[in-house]
């Protein structure tokens, strides 16, 4: 199978690309190398016969027009975004070009292709989203997200990707495009871009920096490894049923405050500090508008339907990814030198 992965530079992107090598599969990955894309990200394949990089915008109709009718591939992985919601407070523009007018030019591109390639029975578009589409969940364990769950998008990024899957589901109905969805809990793992929370607490307290905590750290995440996720992500575009959406999560809740706790405590183990614990750097922050209380995915569908779980646990995850981050500190020096990297974000609301 020939996939072409849009943002397959990125943190998810390129594992799903790194995956898709490693089990046989073509990979044309296109990418427009904005801040948070990095080619090391898939150094380990870029010489390999079944993968073929471009780069090209998404934002840009006729550059995509011409990498389909080129490549010819029989799937499209729409994982290309514009991601993180701090900078969606600061600059939502970016979101909107990206994420829905990119989509969009996305749709229309695999529309012509797939009906200038006859309207193949093999072809499919599968688009990549978020669970923060569905808004907040209250603290009760009972309750969370399903595929049936209103959409109620509380900051400039979930609204974008909201947005982009309302198209998605819209071209599916209107012109019958071949769609899949699914709909992601926080990803984490190798490559994770040193702005999120997960790097941002390991790179802090490496350099003995104040590990900041939103709010009073109550905020709870459902925490999925990024390598599971690319498994998933995969199983779906082979196996899912067209026109349905998936929601894809780590069965991992946790509280940032946990969260951050774990990370210290791994790290007063792997790289002890001279003096004191990594969590006497924890400091808790102004917290940041509209932030959602809680996340938390009902993987029910993708579980009875596909026969997928995840395989790591969050404890397991988290050494892993420290580990990761200690053994790869030429990849995380080199991107902290890119704008807005470091600095608090989400703040000019």
């Amino acid at each position: 199978m020939k996939i072409l992965v849009t943002g397959g530079a990125g943190f998810i992107g390129s594992a799903v690309v790194r995956l898709a090598i490693a089990r046989g599969h073509q990979v044309v990955n296109l990418d427009a190398l904005t801040y948070a894309a990095c080619l090391d990200n898939v150094a380990s394949v870029a010489d390999h016969p079944n993968y073929q990089f471009v780069q090209a915008d998404i934002r840009d109709r006729a550059a995509l027009d011409r990498v389909l009718a080129q490549t010819q591939p029989d799937v499209i992985m729409h994982l290309a975004a514009e991601s993180h919601v701090d900078r969606s407070i600061d600059g939502p523009s970016d979101f909107i070009d990206t994420n829905i007018t990119g989509t969009f030019n996305m749709l229309e591109a695999a529309r012509k292709y797939w009906l200038d390639q006859g309207r193949s029975d093999s072809f499919r578009f599968h688009h990549i989203s978020t669970d923060e589409v569905y808004g907040s969940l209250p603290a009760d364990p009972e309750v969370q997200f399903t595929e049936a769950t209103s959409y109620d998008p509380r900051s400039p990024y979930s609204a974008s990707k909201a947005a982009s899957d309302h198209l998605v589901r819209a071209w599916a109905e209107t012109y019958g495009l071949p769609v899949l969805l699914t709909n992601c809990s926080n990803n984490y793992g190798p490559y994770h871009f040193p702005e999120k929370l997960i790097p941002v607490v390991i790179l802090n307290a490496l350099a003995g920096k104040p590990l900041p905590i939103y709010g009073d750290g109550s905020n709870v995440r459902d925490w999925l490894y990024v390598e599971d996720h690319a498994d998933a992500l995969l199983l779906v575009v082979e196996k899912g049923q067209l026109g349905r959406s998936y929601n894809i999560g780590g069965e991992n809740e946790c509280s940032n405050l946990q969260l951050v706790q774990a990370l210290c405590a791994i790290l007063d183990e792997l790289r002890p500090r001279d003096a004191g614990s990594y969590g006497d750097l924890i400091t808790f922050v102004t917290d940041r508008p509209g932030h959602d209380a809680r996340y938390a995915i009902d993987p029910t569908r993708i579980r009875d339907e596909l026969g997928w779980r995840p395989s790591v646990t969050v404890e397991e995850g988290l050494r892993k990814t420290v580990q990761w981050y200690l053994s790869n500190e030429a990849w995380w020096r080199a991107l902290q030198d890119r704008q807005g990297v470091g600095e608090r974000l989400g703040v000019k609301a």
